[in-house]
């Protein structure tokens, strides 16, 4: 069992990590227009090592992201949305 010292630190750690992230994340994406979606060429699938093909999501500075499944890049990852009719963007 972790003693409450050690919990806070923890919990500080997470803070200030979801604080540098997410300034990073703001100073890529906002502002950015998307300029278009389509899902990855066979050719990017294979350059990442994926199985899945993922959305790519192409912003009017020719910046993009895709989803990947976890922080290691072990595949294409899924999105979730606050859509009803399309609550989440699959790999394939």
């Amino acid at each position: 069992m972790k003693n409450k010292s050690t919990q806070s630190t923890r919990k500080e750690e997470q803070d200030f990590l979801q604080i540098k992230w997410a300034a990073k994340a703001r100073k890529l994406l906002v502002g950015r227009t998307i300029t278009g979606v389509r899902y990855m060429s066979d050719e990017e699938v294979a350059d990442c090592g994926f199985d899945s093909s993922g959305i790519v999501i192409i912003f009017d500075d020719g910046s993009y992201i895709f989803p990947m499944s976890d922080d290691e890049g072990n595949d294409a990852g899924a999105i979730a949305t606050s859509n009803e009719d399309l609550p989440t963007i699959p790999v394939i």
